[in-house]
Order: C-alpha cells, then structure tokens, then sequence
C-alpha cells in the first residue's frame, strides 16, 4: 500500500492502540496498592470474565498470525498445532486449575513452595518460569516486527522490525506499571472479543468467496499451494526420516503438556475468587480457543488458496503475514479502500493481540 491508503492503515492501527492504552489509564485509577491487586486483580473476576482473559492471554500472534501461516505453507501438517494447542486445555482442566488455586497465591512457585518449602524450589521455578516467558516473548516481538514492517510498506529492512519492538516492550512496561493485573486482564478481554469477531469476520468471507464450498476450498489451496495434493496429506513438514518423526512426537507432547508450564496462564487462575471459578473459567475458555483454532484452519487453507503458497512465503518465510495478506485480497486488493480497511483492521487487532500476551508474561 501507498499514500493514502496506507496513511488510513496507519491511522486505524493507531486507534487500536490508543483504545488499549485508555483501558490501561482507567483500570489504573482503581489500584488499591495491594499485591493481591496489583498481582490478581483483587481476585474478583467472574469465571466469565476470566475465561474471556485467559482465552485473551492464550490466542497469542504466534496463533493468529504463526499457526495459520502454518497451515498456509505446510497444510494437513500445519493443522497439527491447532489440534494440540487445544487438546492441552484437557488437561489444564482435569489435573491443574484447581489444585493451582487452592494450593497458591500469586504463582506456580506458591503451589510447590507450600509442600517443600526451600528456598532451592523457588530459585528453580523463577529459572524455569523466566526461561519461558523469554522464549515465548520472542515469538509475539517477531510477530509484532513482521507486522509493523508490512504496515510500514514491507520493504523497510530490519529498521521498522526493530522499532516495533522497542515499541512493544515501551508499551508492555507501561501497561503493567500503570494497571496491573487489572488492566491486563481488561486488555485481554477487549483483545478476545476484538481477536474472534475478526478471525470470525475474514472466516465467512473466505467460506463466501468459494460460496461455502469447503472441499473447493481445500481443492484450490492444494492448487495454489505449490505442493499439491501432499498438501492435503500428512508428512509435508514432519514426513522425512527418523529426526522429523522425532520431531512431531517431541512438537505433539510440548504442544498437549506445554499449556499446563505456562507462567502467565497459570496466574490467572488466582484472579478469580474460588477453585470451581478456577476450573469454569477453563470451561469458557476452552469454547472459545477452540472456535477460533477451528477458524485458523479456514484462514490458513484461505491464504493459501486465494493469496498463493508461494506469495505467502515471499512476503515472510515463516508465514506470518498471511492472514493480513488474505484480508487485503479479500477487501479487494492493495489498491481499494475496502482491502485497506480490512487490512488495518486485521493488523490492529493482531498487534493488539500481541499488546495483551506480552503484558500478561511481564
């Protein structure tokens, strides 16, 4: 995009983040000063609203961005990420939300700590948690790079990537500064409704361009794939020898035991006020992250059919600008107002996105 459709892009994008930050400023002037405020939000959030929050910390770039390119570059392989991500809510269910809330009160290291009690337990959960939440910083900051590159022309070079993540950090740090658990968890609520009404929006659209016709869907972006109908069948990324095979056993238990060793998400269970809240907020946000993996498959099988495997992969080798590549094809193109629209739209609740999980980390 140029001139003025990009100046539009622009200007959208900017009043997404203006909005988060007045979020931010208004849950701000509510802070008590406690740590059970500044920590879990006074613990008086409804199951509701948490699972709202959690699915908000949850459905990170690396999903609404990674997971799609994946399934846009590598097809039935890339589906796997969506089913295990899911599949691990099962677990956190069954054998973690409860017991967190009951046995701690700030954090993992609190459950622990309250059976062992040495000061060696907590060292190693800090170790354990940091090491996380650095790994899992880095993929929201080269979502967030990739993004603000596009917005900026995509054709910046590494100037306008890391600009956005100076910009990232500057902002994570004044969110949870300013609000808290609060806030965070207020952003996050905003970003889930915000992330599901969009992925929800570009879903119909791809399913209305081949007029509900799944199976002509998946037809042509096995066509466009450059891959044909391997595309389709499994193996494509995990299909080689002895080491990829290693790989897909080793990516299915990170993916279905990993939820349940996040830092961030296992702190939300102490912003409700009880163990059942606990466990049915893990109701709620186990229908809502599963409606919008169902969604990523659609928008990554639709990136590959109407933008092009190999557009796709030009523009990022990693495919993370797929799904704002789709939703400039599917407003019209680069060149109309409405693809603009659609674009910045996509953009801002992506970057959003990347806002509320970044804070949540921090």
């Amino acid at each position: 995009m140029t001139g003025e459709h990009q100046r539009l892009a622009l200007l959208l994008f900017c009043a997404f983040v203006a909005l988060t930050l007045a979020i931010t400023l208004w849950a701000g002037r509510r802070r008590h000063g406690s740590p059970e405020e500044f920590y879990a939000g006074g613990r008086l959030f409804t199951p509701m609203e948490n699972g709202f929050a959690i699915s908000g910390d949850y459905m990170s770039a690396a999903s609404f961005l990674g997971i799609s390119g994946l399934i846009a570059l590598y097809g039935y392989d890339g589906v796997l990420y969506s089913v295990g991500f899911l599949v691990a809510w099962l677990v956190v269910l069954l054998l973690v939300a409860e017991l967190v809330r009951n046995c701690g009160r700030f954090t993992l290291a609190d459950v622990v700590a309250s059976r062992l009690r040495r000061p060696q337990v907590r060292f190693a959960a800090g170790i354990s948690s940091v090491t996380v939440s650095v790994l899992y910083l880095v993929a929201q900051m080269v979502g967030a790079g990739s993004l603000v590159a596009l917005l900026a022309g995509g054709h910046t070079g590494t100037g306008a990537r890391t600009a956005a993540v100076a910009g990232v950090g500057a902002l994570m740090v004044t969110y949870v500064v300013l609000g808290g658990m609060r806030a965070t968890t207020w952003i996050q609520i905003v970003k889930a409704v915000l992330l599901l009404a969009g992925a929800l929006t570009l879903t119909v659209l791809v399913l209305l361009r081949f007029h509900g016709d799944v199976g002509a869907l998946l037809e042509s972006a096995a066509g466009r794939s450059g891959h044909g109908s391997d595309f389709l069948a499994p193996g494509l990324a995990y299909g080689g020898g002895l080491a990829d095979r290693l790989d897909f056993l080793s990516l299915g238990i990170a993916l279905v035991l990993g939820t349940a060793g996040l830092p961030h998400i296992l702190a939300r269970f102490y912003t409700v006020p009880t163990a059942t809240s606990a466990r049915r907020s893990v109701v709620w946000s186990i229908g809502l992250i599963g409606g919008f993996y169902l969604m990523t498959i659609v928008l990554g099988f639709g990136a590959a059919a109407l933008v092009g495997g190999d557009a796709v992969r030009a523009d990022d080798p990693s495919g993370n600008t797929a799904v704002p590549l789709l939703a400039l094809d599917l407003g019209g193109g680069a060149a109309s107002t409405g693809g603009t629209v659609l674009f910045a739209v996509v953009a801002a609740v992506a970057f959003a996105t990347i806002l509320a999980v970044v804070a949540g980390i921090t």
